[in-house]
Formats: structure tokens, C-alpha cells, sequence
């Protein structure tokens, strides 16, 4: 199988033509962009809904951009087994979409806060991280306002059991609920994360970091 990748762009999105960069550039895969009107993503095997501003996160982060004209087939698609990436805004929208459970909230210091954090590799035997090492550090930038996750004690349970945490924060910048900066869902084909791996995988910015991310996720596919 190709790897075809495609990048939601809703009204806000603001790290679309990041995610395509890397995607078409750098992993050197077909790539596209779908518009948040679209009710089909087309060929595509692997979607990525990326980080910003989706409606001016009016409302709740992600619970506008949650019932856009893409978002049933993006729910089918990934209720059938196909691949999808939220980062950041793209995180929450999943969230609300009900493909990944928990909740973000405000930043524990109710502050946005932009800046490059330190990670832990918690979980390498996914799609998403599989050129990491186990408990590998990595470092990725940050810049939200509501990326504090949360759940509640069951869930938080069932993350654990189920080997669903994939990153945790080594010094947690924002509140979350056990060091969580990213998780999969239960079928491991649905990934959230709040940094941003797109602004860390060309080597001209100074960190490469989360270039394996996506590399990790073609690979899967090919």
C-alpha cells in the first residue's frame, strides 16, 4: 500500500502547511490538503487534523470544527481502522469527536503557553512511535492554551492497562493529569498529541525530533 496522506484545514488552522510540509517534503509522500467543507477524504489512508485556531476556538477548543462537513468521514474512516493524527487543536477536536477519550482543559496556570519541552517515549510499540526507543527523551514545542488533559479515574485506568500513553512531559508544562501529552485510542489507530512534532522534523529549525513521528506512521502503511 501507498502512503496518501491527507491534511483537514479548517477556518483557524494556522500548522496545515506545516503538517504538509513535512508530510510532501521531507517524507516524500502523496500529500493534499482537505477543506473542512469536504464530506470525503477522497483516497487518502492517513489523515492528519493539525493544530490552530479551528472557528476561533469559540465555544470550547475542537467543538465547533467537531461537526464540520469532513468530520463523519473522518469518525467512519477511523471507526474502521484508518489512521488518524490530532495535533494540538487537532488533539481536542478528536476529543470532542469522541475518537480519543478525555478532555483539554485550561492550562493549570490559565497563561498560553509557547515553548520547547522535553518528552518521554512511553510506548513504542505503536504505529506512531516505532523508530523511537523506549523511554527516549525527545524534545517538541508547545503553544496552546487548553492543553491541560483530563480524565476521569476509570479511564485514566484503562489508558494505563491498555498501553495507551504514548508521550509523557518530563517537566509538565501545563497541568495535565499524569504527565499526558499524548495518547491513542484502544484500537492504536487514532493518535492525540498536544506538541507540535510538525515544528521539529526539519533539521533547518534546529530540532528533528518529532520527524520520526511521521515517518513511523508511513512506514506502517508502505
Amino acid at each position: 500500500m501507498i502512503a496518501k496522506v491527507g491534511v483537514v484545514v479548517f477556518p483557524g488552522s494556522n500548522c496545515d502547511h506545516d503538517a504538509y510540509y513535512v508530510c510532501k517534503n521531507l517524507i516524500n509522500v502523496d500529500t493534499k490538503f482537505l477543506w473542512h467543507k469536504d464530506t470525503s477524504i477522497e483516497d487518502r489512508n492517513i489523515i492528519i487534523i493539525p493544530g490552530g485556531f479551528s472557528y476561533g476556538d469559540y465555544l470550547r477548543c475542537g467543538a465547533i470544527a467537531r461537526f464540520s462537513g469532513i468530520m463523519p468521514e473522518v469518525i467512519r474512516f477511523a471507526n474502521n481502522g484508518g489512521i488518524v493524527i490530532g495535533i494540538c487543536n487537532g488533539f481536542q477536536i478528536l476529543c470532542e469527536a469522541g475518537l480519543l477519550p478525555g478532555a483539554l482543559l485550561r492550562n493549570n496556570n490559565l497563561k498560553f503557553v509557547c515553548d520547547t519541552v522535553s518528552l518521554k517515549v512511553e510506548n513504542n510499540k505503536s504505529i506512531f512511535t516505532g523508530l523511537y526507543d523506549i523511554k527516549e527523551d525527545i524534545k517538541i514545542p508547545i503553544a496552546h492554551g487548553e492543553g491541560n488533559f483530563y480524565c476521569d479515574e476509570n479511564v485514566h485506568t484503562d489508558l494505563l492497562s491498555k498501553n495507551q500513553i504514548l508521550f509523557r512531559y518530563n517537566n509538565n508544562p501545563n497541568g495535565s493529569l499524569d504527565d499526558i501529552a499524548g495518547i491513542q485510542n484502544e484500537k492504536r489507530n487514532v493518535m492525540g498529541m498536544m506538541p507540535h512534532p510538525e515544528r521539529a522534523s526539519d533539521i533547518t529549525l534546529g530540532l528533528t525530533d518529532g520527524y520520526k513521528l511521521f515517518k513511523s506512521v508511513v512506514e506502517s502503511v508502505v
